[in-house]
């Protein structure tokens, strides 16, 4: 099975920018007349699409799309080799840190939210990655690593 990802974003251009610059994607081709950046570099296609802030965010419901930070039961984890260089970059390209950088048996990991509100995290594994965590549950574990984003 395949599947392709897509982030709501107010600012189509500066979303761009963001995961250019913050995050080492780049873009693949605009779509629908400009409303929406395919951006390429990652193990699946990553769709960015321009939506305004209080429009609907769900046929039917009263939910309406909000930018401030915002918790989501999905969220990206972003593999790097460098996780002190990561978070520069995505501090320098308008994203935040949330909290401080953890360290782990399995590696590093830092949780971050783009400049639309959006969380992610950014994981350096160390040479056995998960591989290190023996009881299934582990010291900071996959089940408690980055729930918070």
């Amino acid at each position: 099975m395949s599947f392709i990802v897509n982030i709501d974003v107010p600012d189509i251009g500066e979303a761009v920018a963001f995961y250019e610059n913050g995050l080492g994607l780049r873009l693949g081709r605009w779509l629908f007349e400009g409303t929406v950046a395919e951006m390429s570099g990652g193990a699946a296609p990553l769709y960015l699409l321009e939506k305004l802030a209080g429009s609907d965010a769900v046929p039917g419901a009263s939910i309406r799309r909000d930018y401030r930070r915002h918790w989501t039961p999905v969220h990206l984890d972003f593999m790097v080799t460098d996780l002190d260089a990561a978070v520069a970059r995505v501090i320098d390209a308008g994203g935040g840190l949330e909290g401080t950088p953890r360290s782990f048996a399995w590696g590093g990991l830092a949780t971050m939210h783009d400049p639309f509100g959006n969380g992610f995290c950014l994981i350096e594994f160390r040479a056995g990655g998960y591989g290190e965590v023996r009881d299934g549950k582990g010291e900071g574990g996959f089940g408690s690593a980055c729930r918070e984003a």
